[in-house]
């Protein structure tokens, strides 16, 4: 058997167990999960981890939690056709520049080279893991559909046959062979255990802060005079149509009845400048110039210098097969802030929520959410009450810190038993 993983959060320790962990993000990784997650925490565990994947055209600096192999790039026209080659490539170079086999080989949101990755880590004699951060198979459907409204007819043929190919890769060649899979939220382990996945082969590992990034006391507040005088309400994170951004406008545009000083704050940016010039019509549209503030793209202090100005934070997710088993980060962020939040009743909002207290929960509708808003900014006690609540509750249940100790956890009984 395995020596078991020394799971105190300690600094980082000689590593105990390698994994090579094939990812769908550009590399260098820029995700919070990846970077606090692999960087950082699972070091702390013994847990050193190789990173295979496409190069994003960012310099890639040293992996200090293992090794970086870029293999091919998103730039590439074919990159969607090339992906598994690639990764197959990656995993021989991580392994070549190891002084020893992965102790774990681990495929995160890829389908094809899910396939390839079970077939070396049965050739290695080493448990092949599952990483779903995302619906994928979902996500190929949506946008199958939207495809097809559009009369797109020829992109909706490729399509559909990219989502069917995809379901049937994933649930009966990629997951069954996994020795176990993680999962974004509760809710996405109910659905892949609809779907045949064993519960017990299953760990739900939500979106997680940094609490040492997200400590109201170090941050400066923005000092934007567009700011001063007006009731803030942020929105932070991305704006794009299939996220009902304009949902947000609806919402001011009730708002501004009662509260003609209030301001909406979006605090991101859209994944295209299409995205970011449709928004801006909506708001034009609405007659809101003056109550919403795009900051377009900020580093990630000057935004969040801007979010301990806002009295109310705004996590609206549409409800569906696609969101309803996300884990939003930026709930968290709100909390981990002490910024008293309205959110919509996605199953992990509304488990954060409930277990918290330190936010309200409503349907996406924008009455009874411009409601909710309205009766935190008349209420300073009840604000104040719910903010006091967030901080302390995140860092006992969704700092990074937790989460890699349980995920560094679930590791150590996977380990164990070899590639039994």
């Amino acid at each position: 058997m395995r020596k078991p993983f020394s799971t105190a959060p300690v600094a980082h320790i000689a590593p105990i167990a390698h994994i090579a962990c094939i990812v769908r993000d550009p590399l260098p990784p820029l995700r919070a999960d990846l970077l606090a997650l692999f960087g950082t925490e699972m070091p702390r565990h013994g847990v050193a981890t190789a990173l295979v994947g496409q190069a994003g055209g960012t310099a890639q600096p040293a992996w200090r939690a293992g090794g970086l192999y870029s293999v091919g790039s998103f730039s590439n026209r074919y990159v969607s056709i090339l992906t598994p080659l690639w990764d197959s490539l990656g995993l021989l170079r991580a392994w070549r520049a190891s002084t020893r086999r992965p102790d774990c080989i681990q495929v995160r949101d890829k389908v094809a080279s899910g396939v390839l990755a079970r077939i070396a880590a049965v050739a290695l004699r080493v448990p092949f893991v599952y990483w779903l951060s995302f619906p994928i198979v979902e996500g190929y459907a949506v946008r199958r559909d939207e495809l097809r409204r559009q009369g797109r007819m020829l992109a909706w043929l490729l399509h559909a046959l990219r989502a069917a190919a995809a379901r049937s890769v994933l649930y009966h060649l990629v997951l069954p062979g996994a020795r176990h899979v993680f999962v974004q939220s509760d809710a996405m382990a109910d659905a892949l255990a609809a779907c045949g996945v064993a519960r017990a082969r299953m760990t739900a590992v939500p979106m997680g802060v940094d609490t040492a990034l997200f400590d109201r006391g170090q941050l400066a507040p923005s000092a934007d005079p567009r700011l001063d005088g007006r009731r803030v309400v942020l929105y932070l994170g991305r704006i794009a149509q299939s996220r009902r951004s304009d949902f947000l406008l609806d919402v001011v545009q009730l708002l501004r009845a009662s509260t003609p000083e209030v301001l909406l704050v979006i605090a991101g940016d859209a994944p295209s400048s299409d995205e970011m010039a449709w928004m801006r019509r909506e708001i034009a549209q609405r007659a809101l110039d003056g109550h919403v503030l795009l900051t377009g793209w900020l580093p990630q202090r000057a935004a969040l210098g801007y979010a301990v100005r806002a009295e109310v934070g705004l996590s609206p997710i549409p409800r569906g097969a696609l969101f309803d088993v996300s884990s939003p980060t930026k709930l968290v962020e709100y909390l981990a802030l002490g910024i008293p939040c309205v959110a919509n009743d996605i199953p992990d909002q509304a488990q954060v929520l409930r277990a918290s207290g330190a936010g309200l929960c409503v349907p996406m509708d924008a009455v009874p959410f411009a409601a909710a808003v309205r009766r935190l900014l008349a209420d300073p006690r009840l604000a104040a009450g719910l903010a006091a609540r967030g901080p302390g509750w995140v860092r006992a249940h969704r700092s990074y810190a937790v989460l890699g100790r349980h995920v560094a956890e679930t590791y150590a009984t996977i380990l164990a038993h070899g590639a039994a």
